[in-house]
């Protein structure tokens, strides 16, 4: 099979198609013959060799979802046979013709999607739905900030909570962004590089807050969260070591925690899959809900799909397309 390979850490140039064995799934599992892969910045950073994949996982072909068609199905798996249409999770190796998936990390394509952009659902669906109504346990009505909305969890997250029923606030680089959050639903859009969030939204005015930045504003964020807020972090992309002024959690009795997703065991991702399907499945099937797929490319031009992430000059999502 093609899949696309990098044989050492380095720029996108590094990445290029190698012919590689078809993988064979285990008794759990399932081999999926791919129609696109998602893109995303943990891609970027695998490569850089900043974030290996985890132990047994194919260290040099990047990708995190994808989605296809089943075309092997391991001895224990009951719940999917060979032909039907899926998007999945899987911890590395979807930069490929084929990929093979936990069965429990598998869910079927939503209605109103093609199979080729359900691609960008995976990762962004899986983070945002844990992070956000699991770990931060968002309620009807509340207020929340969403870091970085204009990309593909920023997208997802303001259209779930919209969608759900609470209020969606979020930050941008440019007015183009803005704009396409508001487009989103997103109440207001701050340019948090003329502006200070707690100026343009004032103290205490968000119940929860989605981080994916961390660095300096930690200190920020406990400014606006309202008595017994919750803040997420999901990244740390602006450091991992803030000052922390411990009091001011203490004062406001404070709820902060965050998570990664990539290394979790095969129970927990099969749980969290059969909650988004219960639960989230009838917000991503509302015809309000918008398709985040802004960018397209060619499994072959997956340097390029690289290089447009790290200039962060889009919106949405990016997705490689497997062509026979």
């Amino acid at each position: 099979m093609r899949a696309v390979v990098f044989n050492e850490p380095g720029e996108p140039s590094v990445l290029h198609i190698e012919n590689r064995d078809k993988p064979v799934p285990g008794d759990n599992e399932v081999l999926i013959k791919v129609a696109a892969a998602g893109v995303n910045r943990p891609d970027t950073f695998q490569r850089l060799g900043r974030y290996p994949a985890p132990k047994g996982i194919v260290q040099d072909i990047p990708g995190l979802e994808i989605s296809g068609t089943i075309e092997k199905a391991g001895s224990k798996v009951t719940t999917w046979k060979e032909g039907q249409s899926v998007f999945a999770l899987v911890a590395g190796g979807g930069y490929a013709e084929y990929v093979v998936a936990d069965a429990g990390s598998c869910l079927p394509v939503p209605k109103g999607f093609s199979l080729e952009d359900a691609a960008a659902l995976p990762e962004v669906l899986f983070t945002v739905w844990h992070n956000l109504f699991q770990r931060g346990g968002l309620k009807k009505g509340e207020d929340v900030l969403i870091y970085g909305g204009s990309g593909g969890i920023g997208a997802m997250a303001i259209q779930l909570t919209n969608l759900f029923g609470a209020h969606a606030y979020s930050m941008a680089s440019s007015e183009g962004k803005m704009n396409y959050c508001l487009d989103l639903g997103a109440k207001k859009v701050v340019n948090y590089k003329e502006k200070k969030l707690p100026d343009e939204l004032g103290t205490e005015s968000m119940d929860l807050i989605l981080d994916s930045l961390g660095g300096e504003y930690l200190d920020t964020n406990l400014d606006l969260l309202r008595p017994d807020g919750r803040l997420v972090y999901i990244n740390a992309m602006e450091g991992g070591r803030p000052p922390f002024d411990i009091k001011k959690m203490m004062r406001k009795r404070l709820h902060i925690t965050g998570s990664t997703l990539r290394a979790r065991d095969y129970e927990f991702k099969k749980a969290l899959a059969e909650d988004i399907y219960r639960n989230a499945f009838p917000l991503l099937e509302d015809k309000r809900f918008k398709n985040m797929v802004k960018s397209r490319f060619p499994l072959e031009m997956a340097a390029d799909a690289h290089r447009l992430m790290e200039s962060r000059d889009f919106v949405g999502k990016i997705i490689l397309l497997n062509g026979e």
